[in-house]
């Protein structure tokens, strides 16, 4: 289904939508900006609703179970006071007094959002950023979505009526690249939370003078230095067993301060039970824990037509793998995680392949060694450095990859005095 303007349209009416689109862009553009309030106090009745268990069928219908959950960790970063914060925090300073007059800040315009299907509901996330800055936006969902995003983009429209012609989701294969360009011909700005090979192709893709907001695929992983605390380590478990290594901040490489095999071997050994736990804990139906012993049976059946001289300690549904080399990469996903050993002398040089791509490092070290080690995970690129097993929480007021998203989606006019 499309939703153009409030309304739900099927699949079959998308070369009429587009026909019409530019002239209904025109027209929405040419009122008054949207005003931020006006997201705000719409995000704060659904959240109502939500609170009321209103929206419990509907969440049930489009995604797992465990998105309830998801979403009260996230609750309080949709309230009215917390997003009128964030926008404070982001923009401050972009509008106000100049020697020469005055700066405002407006909207880029028309944001075309490629989203990501790693993340239920990432699309209708990616949008709310764009209203919230007054923008109009059209979202293109991932192949094989839930159809989470449109539900909730549609209950957003029909709550606040006035985010109607804020709003076009379309369900437009990545292949149709007629559409595509359509679709970006019309946009001021681009986002793309894709791999390499969609940034390229959409740089490609983006008419001159379209601002291309990047948020790619990034990698994570874990710094373990001295004795770790067992409490720690088990909440690193645990974040491997909820993630998968999915997310862009799913720990892929457990890395020890130590160059000595046989410490990463022991290391492996004692973390392995630990693992095995919290993926059953976290992996109730046999399909999912399935998965788990299909890729770690894929992974080694690899290491063995590669020659490698990696070592394999399997477990029921996931595995370790100590490694000979350095090189952060992803790991073989679903409970299977690479262990490398990695001196802090040489963390620089090691992460420097990856810089671009870094986002979080879980830290478990001695407190006295903490400041030393932030700093250096920070000068070699990295952009969140939380404990372990809180890799994938979300932090109040944090960044987006080491940038303020809500800020790349405005621009400064400045207004000279008459």
């Amino acid at each position: 289904m499309i939703l153009a303007n409030g309304i739900l349209r099927p699949d079959e009416d998308l070369p009429q939508v587009l026909a019409g689109l530019e002239e209904e862009i025109v027209s929405t553009l040419s009122r008054p900006p949207l005003e931020p309030g006006v997201v705000t106090g719409a995000c704060g009745a659904l959240l109502d609703r939500l609170d009321r268990g209103e929206l419990d069928e509907l969440i049930a219908r489009y995604s797992s179970p465990g998105l309830l959950a998801e979403l009260a960790e996230y609750r309080s970063f949709l309230r009215p006071e917390a997003l009128e914060a964030r926008l404070a925090r982001e923009t401050g300073g972009l509008s106000g007094p100049r020697p020469f007059g005055r700066t405002e800040a407006y909207p880029l315009g028309v944001l075309l959002h490629i989203a990501a299907g790693n993340l239920d509901g990432l699309p209708a996330y990616t949008a709310l950023e764009g209203l919230l800055t007054g923008n109009l936006n059209l979202v293109k969902l991932p192949s094989g979505g839930s159809g989470l995003s449109l539900a909730l983009l549609k209950l957003l429209a029909d709550t606040e009526p006035r985010l109607a012609p804020y709003l076009y989701v379309f369900p437009i294969p990545s292949r149709d690249r007629a559409s595509l360009q359509t679709l970006a011909r019309l946009a001021d700005g681009i986002v793309t939370w894709g791999g390499d090979v969609a940034v390229t192709g959409l740089r490609a893709m983006a008419p001159a003078g379209c601002r291309l907001i990047e948020w790619g695929h990034r990698l994570s992983f874990a710094y373990l230095s001295g004795e770790p605390d067992p409490d720690d380590l088990a909440g690193l478990a645990r974040h491997i067993a909820a993630t998968d290594g999915l997310l862009c901040s799913s720990c892929q490489v457990i890395y020890l301060d130590t160059d000595r095999r046989e410490a990463l071997e022991s290391f492996a050994r004692s973390f392995l039970p630990l693992l095995e736990q919290a993926v059953r804990t976290a992996r109730p139906d046999p399909g999912r824990a399935a998965l788990g012993t299909l890729h770690g049976w894929e992974h080694r059946l690899e290491l063995a037509a590669d020659g490698a001289e990696d070592r394999v300690f399997p477990g029921r549904g996931c595995s370790l793998t100590v490694c000979g080399g350095r090189e952060l990469e992803l790991s073989p996903l679903y409970g299977n995680v690479l262990v490398k050993g990695l001196p802090r002398e040489r963390l620089v040089r090691a992460l420097a392949p990856q810089r671009g791509r870094l986002q979080t490092a879980g830290l478990l070290c001695p407190a006295e060694e903490r400041a030393e080690l932030t700093s250096l995970l920070a000068r070699a690129g990295v952009n969140r450095i939380t404990a372990p097993g809180s890799m994938s929480l979300p932090l109040p007021g944090e960044a987006h990859d080491g940038e303020y998203p809500l800020r790349r989606y405005l621009r400064a006019v400045d207004i000279a005095d008459p």
